[in-house]
C-alpha cells in the first residue's frame, strides 16, 4: 500500500473496505452473475444467457430496491396521493404494495428467470446429447 499512511488510517481503510463488502456482498454476487451473463451473451448469445441476464439484473434491482428505494418511494407516493385529508386505507395499500408486495415480486421474478435459464440450458444440453448418440 502507500507507505506514508499512519497505522490508524490503514486500520480505518481496512475496516471501511470490510464494512462495504459485508453490507453489499449479496449485491456483489448478483453483479458478478450479471457480468458473467453479459459476457456469455456477447460471446455466445442464446436464450439461456438472456434469461440469466434478466434474472441477475432483476435480483440486483430487487436488492437495491429493498436497501435504498422503498422508503423514499413510499414517502413520495404517499405525499403525491394523500394531500389534504388522511386516507388510511390508501396509506395501508401504498405500504402493502411498495413495502411488501413489490420486494417479494422482484425477488421471485429474478429467481424465476434464473430457474428458467437453468431448465432451458438443461433441456438444450439433453437435446444435444441425444443428437450425438
Amino acid at each position: 500500500m502507500i507507505p506514508d499512511i499512519t497505522p490508524d488510517l490503514r486500520q480505518n481503510i481496512i475496516v471501511t473496505i470490510y464494512l462495504i463488502f459485508s453490507h453489499n456482498y449479496i449485491a456483489f454476487m448478483y453483479l458478478i452473475g450479471l457480468l458473467l451473463a453479459i459476457g456469455l451473451a456477447i460471446y455466445r448469445p442464446s436464450r439461456f444467457t438472456i434469461f440469466t441476464f434478466l434474472g441477475f439484473a432483476i435480483l440486483l434491482f430487487s436488492y437495491e430496491y429493498d436497501k435504498h428505494i422503498i422508503s423514499a418511494l413510499r414517502e413520495q407516493t404517499t405525499q403525491s396521493l394523500i394531500t389534504l385529508q388522511p386516507h388510511y386505507k390508501l396509506q395501508k395499500l401504498i405500504d402493502l404494495v411498495i413495502s411488501s408486495a413489490l420486494p417479494v415480486f422482484f425477488y421471485v421474478l429474478g429467481w424465476i428467470f434464473i430457474f428458467i435459464a437453468i431448465i432451458y440450458g438443461a433441456i438444450k444440453i439433453g437435446k444435444s446429447e441425444k443428437n450425438h448418440h
